[in-house]
């Protein structure tokens, strides 16, 4: 049976509390200038001075380092909002954004919670149930289980019934965070142990369900709006499919090479499954196309999606200022969107591509990004910025739109031969190789249009780890800069953020190490691997959130040692040599710097067996 939703009376919204940070929080501050609605800003210790702070009309400390103290911390949040005068939240994306308890417990507070009904939160954010939804709607799915599982038996047994390779997906959440694929029986248990530990770090719950996962198939979405007066929209589809760690890398909007009925399903598909579940704001339904072309339902994202840019800009419609009017009450007026052009989102994240991705933690010494026709850069980092291993490592998002495919991708190349970061890897070289790769561009069409979800880490790999390091130092004479007559210091009365303009030459700041101009960088001394080979070093910043080994132990060559958890993705560490471990140093909950040695592996000796 349909779900029904109340048709609540308009209410003027007077001030936000962005329940999030970096680029989504100054996403959302600014929709809510424009809209003429005050905003306040919350933060973690670490974004004291994040762009997203300083451009809220008021920000106040949540108190603590890492995520689970402070953006997950809903009592934090709730309290803020009460001190504040907030009446509204938005929870941006991430966090708190499908959690079905915040948002009823942000509406007993009296607030207005800029999201989907909790029921339909819980309906569709928990994967197992939104599974059950489409297939009362009908829409197409491939086989799966109908609850989550209880640990890796479960896991095995489905494999047996529906053959490999399977997907371990966390029920909860979404942005292939708590996402597994297992190729063969063995993986099985240690990939749904990280899939559970990924789950329960990114969205507090570690609830995790299988289904058959289909090898090579693109990754199609879309944007979709619905009113609290039974309107139902689907703005426009996406094609999402370039992704590393079933992470988006690249999207685009409208999803190329479709056929006029794929098209009609996914539209008919999503917007029943929203009617279903009494849908309201602003979601997104995800779908996996075989290469066959067949469709298979893959989850619904209750939140406003990352990628949602490409989505305004060919559609001319400002998707987080229709979330502030459904909240409000207000009817959309439309139930039909003309799309015009093309556009594509380039994810600009800090991570060593020729690493295999690996997240870089550092200090953003210079930036320099794009402009001119067509592009668009929505960031939440300036110059000087230190990005913590502590949250995701998108540090901005460069969308580019042309009045073709063809245009939209000549564009992003000269943008991106525009675009600079200095300071930290990030994964510009690896968007520069894509726009020249003819298996994207597809200049012949459909037929050589041939991405999919694991092309990067398959087709692309070999030319990945060519791709050039970003890893570089700010000249000199950046470095320099002429000393200020006044400088701004932040201070917090009560845990409400202000900053105070005072005379430079009290040298607060500097003894302090407050301000926000780009500071020199000095060369770090890092534990390496010896000059014997023995030391196991870790490839980068990180906190250790598994050993799978201990002192004395033998072990083979890429035997997992530990498991590192940075910028909220799991990285395992795997030996480099045979041998017997010693001096192992690592322990749960540590927190380690790139270079750090984790043990020692030392050869084996005569009688001694990996076996």
């Amino acid at each position: 049976m349909t779900s029904t939703v109340s048709q609540p009376a308009e209410r003027r919204l007077t001030k936000v509390l962005i329940a999030n940070r970096g680029e989504i929080a100054v996403r959302v501050a600014r929709a809510c200038a424009d809209a003429g609605i005050a905003t306040v800003a919350v933060y973690a210790d670490s974004d004291r001075d994040a762009l997203h702070v300083t451009l809220a009309d008021e920000a106040f400390a949540l108190g603590g380092m890492r995520a689970a103290e402070t953006y997950l911390d809903a009592g934090k949040l709730l309290d803020v909002a009460r001190r504040c005068g907030a009446d509204a939240i938005h929870p941006g994306y991430g966090f708190l954004s499908e959690n079905a308890d915040f948002a009823r417990a942000v509406e007993a507070a009296g607030l207005v919670w800029i999201g989907p009904p909790p029921s339909a939160i819980e309906a569709l954010g928990d994967k197992v149930t939104a599974r059950h939804i489409a297939q009362r709607v009908g829409a197409p799915l491939v086989p799966g289980t109908a609850d989550p599982v209880s640990g890796p038996e479960e896991v095995l047994a489905f494999a047996d019934a529906h053959g490999l390779p399977v997907a371990i997906k966390a029920a909860y959440g979404g942005g292939g965070r708590g996402l597994k694929v297992a190729r063969s029986r063995e993986q099985i248990p240690e990939l749904f142990d990280s899939a559970v530990r990924e789950a329960t770090a990114a969205f507090g719950r570690g609830e995790c369900f299988v289904e058959r996962f289909l090898d090579r198939p693109r990754h199609v979405e879309t944007q979709c709006l619905a009113d609290a007066h039974g309107t139902v929209v689907v703005v426009s589809t996406r094609d999402c499919s370039l992704q590393r760690r079933h992470q988006k890398l690249v999207e685009e909007a409208p999803a190329p090479f479709l056929t006029a009925e794929q098209e009609s399903n996914l539209v008919s598909a999503s917007r029943a499954i929203l009617r279903e579940a009494g849908y309201v704001g602003a979601g997104t339904c995800e779908f996996l196309v075989g290469t066959d072309g067949t469709i298979s339902f893959l989850e619904v994202n209750t939140r406003l999606q990352v990628e949602h840019p490409v989505t305004e800009e060919v559609s001319g419609i400002d998707l987080v200022r229709e979330q502030l009017r459904i909240a409000a009450g207000e009817p959309l007026g439309y139930d039909e969107v003309a799309v015009r052009g093309h556009s594509i989102e380039l994810r600009i994240n800090g991570e060593d591509p020729a690493s295999g991705f690996m997240p870089a933690p550092g200090t953003i010494s210079s930036l320099t990004w794009p402009s001119g026709p067509g592009v668009r850069v929505d960031s939440g980092v300036v110059a000087g910025d230190a990005v913590s291993g502590a949250f995701d490592s998108m540090l901005a998002k460069v969308i580019v739109t042309g009045a073709t495919r063809t245009q939209a991708i000549e564009r992003a190349r000269r943008a991106l031969r525009e675009a600079e970061v200095v300071g930290l890897p990030t994964v510009l070289p690896f968007h520069r190789g894509v726009l020249a790769e003819p298996d994207f561009v597809a200049a012949d069409g459909a037929e050589s249009f041939r991405v999919h979800t694991t092309w990067i880490e398959t087709d692309y790999a070999e030319r990945l780890r060519a791709l050039p390091s970003t890893r570089t130092q700010p000249s000199p004479a950046a470095a320099e800069e002429e000393a200020p007559a006044t400088e701004r210091v932040v201070v917090e009365v009560g845990g409400k953020r202000l900053e105070v303009v005072i005379p430079a030459a009290l040298g607060i700041s500097a003894s302090r190490g407050a301000g926000r101009r780009p500071l020199r960088r000095t060369a770090r001394a890092t534990a390496g691997v010896g000059t014997n080979g023995k030391g196991l070093t870790s490839p980068m910043q990180g906190t250790i959130v598994k050993v799978a080994v201990a002192d004395g132990e033998i072990v083979a060559a890429g035997d997992l040692v530990v498991v590192l958890e940075a910028m909220k993705m799991e990285q395992p560490l795997l030996a480099h040599r045979a041998g017997r471990v010693h001096s192992m140093s690592a322990a749960v909950g540590q927190n380690v710097t790139s270079g750090a040695v984790i043990c020692q592996i030392d050869p084996l000796d005569d009688g001694d067996s990996t076996d």
